[in-house]
């Protein structure tokens, strides 16, 4: 009886081959995404900025459920956060076998492809922030040191992303029912991340759920971005959390699912062509 001869690693021995070969995968997705289309990168803008207009003109205009300083610059600037987040992981969920092809016939770090989707979400955040950087300039808000905290956490976001990415492409390979399962935790996201509302808006009575809030990094990410790039005098993240030491529980929880994707998807990746 014949054995499977199991294939390559996560990385396959080779980490600068890793890189280039995650860089390179990228950047063809992003060129592919707009080759042939008249209005290019605007059709991936539309998205998040449709998005942010129908929300602000429902719940800001009409509805008058929030007003702060800036709002409409703190509501574009989560949605495209978020749209980041949900773009890298949903793209990542069936990344694996949509190279079906490549994987069966080369021999090449695996985790190259669910990295690479998250790549190119991230190519596609950074031409999103930009458009955030001249709408917030042009509304008002000035440069100011906290700025520089803005880096570090998308950098956070991206790891968190990046966790869920590997995990999602590794399972998927078995389960093929997780696609509809991950649309619908992504919708419960949305609305459990204060991207629509501000946290610090919500009534004293339901003050525990401030808290809760932020345990979830997607929800302390973005009110730390409020705080630092838009209105200072906005509680930060570990304030509305309880303190700096409560700021463990979502930091723990995007280095386990770091952890915890990167450990799946390495112990899963010699028999992901056997798999598919």
């Amino acid at each position: 009886m014949n054995r499977a001869i199991p294939g390559p690693s996560a990385l396959a021995g080779d980490f600068r081959r890793f890189v280039h070969l995650t860089r390179t995968l990228a950047v063809q997705e992003f060129k592919l995404r707009f080759f042939g289309s008249v209005l290019g990168y605007a059709w991936q803008l539309m998205r998040p900025l449709l998005l942010f207009g129908v929300l602000y003109v429902v719940f800001a205009l009409i509805l008058k459920v929030q007003s702060a300083p800036h709002y409409p610059v703190i509501l574009l600037m989560s949605v495209i956060l978020y749209t980041f987040f949900a773009e890298a992981t949903a793209g990542a969920v069936s990344c694996v076998l949509d190279r079906e092809p490549l994987v069966r016939k080369l021999h090449f770090p695996r985790l190259a492809i669910p990295l690479s989707v998250v790549l190119t979400a991230g190519m596609n955040l950074s031409l999103n922030l930009v458009v955030v950087l001249v709408f917030a300039l042009a509304s008002g808000v000035y440069p100011r040191l906290t700025w520089f905290e803005f880096p570090l956490l998308v950098a956070i976001l991206a790891v968190f992303a990046s966790g869920w990415a590997m995990l999602l492409s590794a399972l998927f390979v078995r389960f093929r029912d997780l696609r509809p399962i991950w649309e619908v935790v992504l919708q419960v996201l949305f609305y459990a991340t204060p991207i629509i509302y501000l946290i610090n808006k919500i009534s004293p009575q339901y003050a525990w759920f401030r808290q809760v809030a932020m345990f979830n990094p997607l929800g302390s990410i973005v009110t730390q971005s409020r705080h630092a790039m838009v209105d200072p005098t906005a509680p930060g993240a570990a304030a509305l959390a309880g303190g700096w030491a409560y700021m463990a529980i979502p930091g723990g929880l995007v280095l386990g699912v770091f952890a915890l994707g990167y450990w799946y998807f390495n112990r899963a990746a010699p028999y992901i062509a056997e798999n598919l």
